[in-house]
């Protein structure tokens, strides 16, 4: 029997490279289609690792990515970069037009909204950092809803004393926000420049906890921002 006679699984991944070219990746513009099926299918962000793994065995996921990339620039849907991963998404100049279809369910409390823009910061944070911070004591329901909304996660413990738990921020929580990376969150200038930060000294005006959702004003950090269950 020729190696002509034998099948991809009978020659297994330790054929000669002569026998390799039987079974050439399909042609570029055929390997963007793939991505873009891919992306549109997908309810996530997916790294190009994933990418490559739905693609036929001598594909080019970076190369597909790219040219999908430059096909979608300009257009109202684009291919954007979410933390690690990519995922099709509305430009970001026509978000408005989304906003009427948003379902409000509960607003965060303003604990919550302080709470997530410490971590955001300052992670990966731990429950005593954040109230020092705060300078009042955190309910567990904060940190509840957090986790249920999944923009927060559980993060490497501390090498000290008690090994306490830290939190940080999640892919979903750039993806909401609409962040390639937690690098591109607005720096103090910036807050202070669009009036998000006053000049009142931390501490100043002790609040107390509110339980998650009693709360219906809603931080300066993100005031137009809703959390749905």
């Amino acid at each position: 029997m020729s190696l002509d006679d034998l099948g991809p699984e009978e020659l297994g991944p330790d054929a000669p490279s002569g026998v390799e070219a039987l079974f050439d990746a399909p042609p570029l513009p055929e390997q963007e289609r793939m991505v873009e099926a891919i992306l549109f299918a997908s309810a996530e962000p997916l790294s190009l690792a994933q990418i490559g793994e739905r693609l036929p065995h001598g594909s080019d996921p970076a190369e597909a990515l790219a040219l999908l990339r430059k096909r979608y620039e300009g257009r109202g849907v684009g291919v954007a970069k979410i933390g690690t991963g990519w995922a099709l998404r509305t430009a970001p100049d026509l978000g408005f037009l989304m906003r009427r279809e948003a379902k409000e369910v509960r607003k965060l409390s303003r604990a919550a909204i302080e709470t997530l823009a410490i971590i955001a910061y300052h992670q990966p944070a731990t429950r005593a950092e954040i109230e020092e911070i705060r300078g009042v004591s955190l309910s567990r329901g904060t940190i509840d809803i957090l986790l249920e909304l999944e923009w927060i996660k559980l993060g490497r413990r501390r090498e000290t004393p008690g090994r306490p738990v830290t939190f940080v921020t999640t892919q979903m929580f750039l993806d909401h926000f609409g962040l390639a990376s937690a690098r591109d969150l607005p720096g103090i200038k910036e807050l202070r420049a669009a009036g998000l930060l006053d000049a009142t000294p931390p501490g100043a005006e002790a609040e107390e906890e509110l339980p998650p959702g009693e709360d219906g004003e809603i931080d300066d950090m993100f005031p137009e921002e809703e959390a749905v269950a």
